[in-house]
């Protein structure tokens, strides 16, 4: 590796422009290899974060010809301060955690800083690659997930979200795309550009997180609150939505805005009131919005004609909890019942090998079926007599 020393500037108040230019390009990132070992092959992911690549190394691609990367492109355009803190906090953390269910980060590679690109590095984090994400799969009507199957699904997930808030880390953006999942159905929580360390503080003080976090549909009640001292229920919220998910094939809330999943979850959930949310009343946006009063929780009810099996009804009641210290954690819903019972969780393998393309939601069409649409005209046409702010919404429930 190239040891450049100091800068030319050294002695003198500023580098001229030739040496400025000069530095910069000759430049070597220790730790940080060029981008230009792996071959872009597709682009499978695109976001407010960057784009995500699909990727081939270029030294290996011979010998291994099936093996493959997922770059992630650091999005660099908006930032004048130098690297993104947000990306070294994602990479921070993906260096702490090392687990079957969480993502491999292998290294982090970079483009060289030349003229064409105004000599401004491109930066990707590189990933073991995965054949699919969750949201791809339930795309697909022809990917059909049996009850063991959907089991061994939430046990993955379960057992990543129990290592990482083990490991005092919250993921904040548990949603079906940030699932995913292994040829060899091996499940992994990824996507952790807005994961972050949590700590109980020893002087009883509160946590001042920000909580403009986690996807809409995915979001807790207790973040469209205005909430900032939060821990890992708010990401058990996301694994109850995306439980769900796994039979209805589309996500369960569909709010356009917070006011508008606030009222989604209230249909869903019943009315968010200090009676089966005590403290409630403290958050910061409790008496800002406008809640719908008088409505019964009707989880069970709602996701009986999608859900047959009764212990699994039971578990999403009790992971779409509106109070977070009634959510179950990490822990005791890998222990309820719905795990240990009749069929027992089942490998993906075999399923999956019935697939050999790659399913990602970047490449597939929105999810919204057929059956679910004519639920969602049904529930539409019952609302008509109910006052305008709360129909609007109510055919996004399902």
């Amino acid at each position: 590796m190239a040891n450049l020393g100091a800068p030319p500037s050294v002695g003198r108040n500023i580098m001229s422009r030739s040496e400025k230019e000069k530095y910069i390009s000759q430049f070597d990132f220790p730790l940080c290899a060029e981008s230009s070992k792996y071959d872009k092959l597709t682009k499978i992911g695109q976001g407010t974060f960057g784009e995500v690549f699909k990727g081939r190394e270029k030294s290996t691609s011979r010998t291994h010809p099936n093996k493959f990367v997922a770059m992630k492109k650091v999005l660099m355009e908006n930032e004048k301060e130098g690297f993104p803190i947000t990306a070294l906090r994602e990479i921070k953390i993906l260096q702490l955690l090392n687990h079957e269910n969480v993502v491999n980060l292998i290294e982090i590679c970079r483009t060289k800083a030349v003229l064409e690109n105004n000599y401004r590095s491109t930066f990707y984090l590189v990933f073991d690659f995965c054949e699919h994400d969750l949201a791809g799969l339930l795309s697909n009507a022809n990917v059909k997930f049996s009850l063991g199957e959907i089991k061994k699904v939430m046990q993955q997930l379960l057992n990543g979200l129990y290592y990482i808030h083990n490991n005092k880390i919250l993921h904040r953006d548990m949603k079906a795309a940030n699932v995913l999942i292994t040829k060899n159905g091996i499940l992994k929580l990824a996507d952790f550009g807005l994961a972050r360390a949590f700590s109980v503080p020893k002087n009883g003080a509160a946590n001042r997180y920000t909580n403009r976090v986690v996807t809409l549909w995915y979001r807790p009640p207790e973040l469209l609150l205005g909430d900032r001292n939060y821990g890992p229920p708010v990401d058990l919220w996301g694994a109850g939505c995306i439980m769900a998910e796994m039979w209805t094939r589309s996500p369960i809330m569909q709010g356009g805005s917070e006011q508008a999943q606030l009222i989604l979850i209230s249909h869903l959930c019943g009315s968010c009131t200090p009676e089966v949310w005590p403290g409630i009343e403290n958050l910061e946006l409790y008496k800002k919005m406008e809640l719908p009063l008088n409505y019964n929780r009707r989880v069970k009810e709602r996701l009986k004609p999608y859900v047959k099996d009764a212990a699994a009804c039971d578990l999403l009641d009790k992971l779409l909890q509106l109070d977070p210290s009634k959510r179950l954690d990490a822990d005791a819903a890998l222990n309820h019942d719905f795990f240990w019972t009749d069929p027992m969780p089942c490998d993906l393998k075999d399923m999956l090998e019935q697939h050999k393309q790659s399913m990602f939601e970047f490449l597939a069409p929105p999810r919204r079926p057929d059956h679910m649409r004519h639920h969602q005209h049904q529930m539409a046409r019952a609302a008509q007599q109910r006052t305008t702010l709360e129909s609007g919404y109510q055919d996004r429930v399902f």
